[in-house]
């Protein structure tokens, strides 16, 4: 397989499918260029075991999977929108709760936004970023929680990314 193949379910060595799928309500506003389709389609693999996602694209349906634990969380829905690009139609989360925690509909939308864009595209995302740490900070009822540590724990992204 060269760099630049596209990575598939065969690409991973133990992938779980989502158990109780849930509909994302709401969802990421954003249109993705074709660029960015081309490289969300070649999907993404973590590098070693601070990252927390593996991704692979089947059809129109993107697959994110936590990599530790191969368990899908987000499958979401591209469709194409009319002048080019690509934007989310639907989308669904694992609403087990043994296997997912969601902190809810606004945080589910941003957490898949912020792993196509930080993760598969590798953009900077600080807006993404800010809005993951204000959403955990108000689900948790903390006020002072560091940004890195968040990111972390959410993306696996170490600090400066």
């Amino acid at each position: 397989m060269t760099a630049d193949a596209p990575l598939t379910r065969e690409s991973f060595r133990r992938l779980h499918p989502i158990n109780t799928p849930r509909l994302v309500p709401q969802l990421p506003d954003r249109v993705w260029t074709d660029e960015d389709w081309d490289r969300i389609r070649r999907g993404y693999r973590a590098r070693d075991m601070d990252e927390k996602w593996n991704v692979f694209v089947e059809g129109d349906v993107l697959f994110m999977h936590r990599s530790w634990t191969g368990r899908s969380v987000y499958e979401a829905s591209f469709a194409p929108v009319t002048g080019g690009g690509r934007k989310i139609a639907s989308a669904v989360v694992e609403a087990d709760r043994e296997r997912y925690r969601s902190r809810g509909d606004e945080y589910d939308c941003l957490m898949m936004e912020l792993v196509i864009s930080a993760i598969v595209l590798g953009e900077p995302a600080a807006e993404l970023r800010a809005g993951l740490v204000e959403l955990t900070a108000r689900a948790s009822g903390e006020s002072d929680l560091p940004s890195g540590v968040v990111e972390h724990s959410a993306l696996g992204l170490r600090s400066g990314f």
